[in-house]
């Protein structure tokens, strides 16, 4: 059978004519959509930049619809949902993104991590924990072990999080260390005495030079009686950490008292007082005078080189004035001026308080409370 030619030269044209017009179609509908979407895109920008977030989010929303394939405009909305506080509309984007078969592993690894920040803004903790511990070997690994230390910080899960510590600890050597050493005291605090003990020691390994484990173990040693063993672990505390003194001063101060060893504790504590002018130690050094005339005149020497209406307070207690019938008012006043002065206050976010913390109650910050009170701020 022969083949007509003629077919050929009419199939040709027609096919190049076919294909042109549909090239042409194709074409319109793809600048239709490149003029949707940036324009959208960059609406929603302006919406963001201006902090008007809900003419942003409806802007982001459209762009997404015209092009539903764009990951970057995804991040882009779930983390304007989480800002909001919309958590759930923020965990629906990012799980949309995990669900896509053509996420790069980078972009993979990022939803993750929003999806895991997500949680956590929003008080998923164990859900959040399970998101995180999915970061293990990715970009986002240190970022989500300092999440996760957050996490077992708040519920108070002292193990895990010395678990954490370490972990970050071995690819930035000694940065944790004192971390590490508080997360052992707190395990300490709730342990039996012999317990205690070995978590304390390990405590002082870990972190040699914080001041907390060797004032914790040595008050377990007072409180199983062994007052000459609980006095010589305050004293290696004090001549490690010198500028810790003012802070066991006190518990310096009763110890010696209990084991016949003032002189000793009065030399240390009279070195601290020469070079910081602490009130902690002037108070440690009058409680450990045999003579109470000779203690407050420790409290005028002190006023001579510092003003303080703390020190002012303690030394007019013992002070006959000439008005003796006016002397418990005079004092209760100072007294209460005196008082907001002799509180801690954190370096970190101004959170004052009575009581020494090592963990801020305000912001959460460990190691943030100078050892000196306001007055000597």
């Amino acid at each position: 059978m022969d083949f007509d030619l003629t077919w050929l030269l009419w199939g040709l044209p027609i096919a190049f004519g076919l294909g042109w017009l549909a090239s042409r179609l194709d074409l319109r509908q793809l600048r239709i959509e490149n003029r949707l979407a940036p324009k959208a895109y960059f609406r929603g920008l302006n919406f963001l930049l201006n902090e008007q977030q809900d003419q942003a989010i409806d802007a982001f929303i459209e762009a997404v619809q015209n092009d539903p394939d764009t990951s970057e405009l995804h991040f882009a909305l779930g983390n304007l949902f989480r800002r909001r506080g919309e958590y759930e509309r923020a965990v629906r984007v990012h799980e949309h993104l995990l669900s896509r078969a053509d996420l790069s592993a980078a972009e993979r690894h990022r939803a993750q991590h929003d999806l895991a920040l997500d949680f956590l803004k929003a008080g998923l903790l164990d859900r959040a924990e399970e998101a995180l511990r999915k970061l293990q070997g990715t970009a986002y690994e240190e970022q989500a072990l300092l999440a996760l230390l957050a996490i077992y910080e708040r519920s108070r899960d002292w193990k895990q999080a010395l678990e954490i510590a370490r972990r970050l600890d071995a690819g930035n050597p000694g940065q944790f260390a004192a971390r590490q050493a508080h997360y052992l005291c707190e395990q300490a605090a709730g342990a039996a005495p012999a317990a205690a003990e070995q978590l304390l020691q390990q405590a002082l390994q870990a972190a040699p030079r914080s001041p907390r484990p060797g004032m914790e173990l040595a008050a377990l040693r007072r409180k199983a009686g062994d007052d000459r063993g609980a006095f010589e672990m305050l004293l290696e505390t004090a001549r490690t950490v010198p500028t810790a003194t003012p802070l066991l001063a006190a518990q310096l101060a009763d110890t010696a008292d209990a084991c016949g060893r003032r002189d000793e504790a009065l030399a240390l504590l009279r070195e601290s007082y020469e070079r910081t002018h602490a009130l902690d130690a002037l108070d440690a050094i009058a409680a450990l005078e045999s003579d109470p005339e000779t203690a407050r005149r420790h409290y005028v020497e002190h006023l001579q080189s510092e003003p303080s209406l703390v020190a002012a307070a303690k030394w007019i207690a013992g002070e006959k004035l000439e008005h003796e019938q006016f002397h418990p008012e005079v004092q209760r006043a100072l007294e209460h001026a005196a008082k907001p002065l002799t509180r801690y206050r954190c370096a970190a976010c101004g959170f004052e308080s009575k009581q020494y913390f090592w963990q801020c109650p305000g912001c959460q910050a460990w190691d943030s409370y100078p050892p000196r009170r306001v007055e000597e701020l």
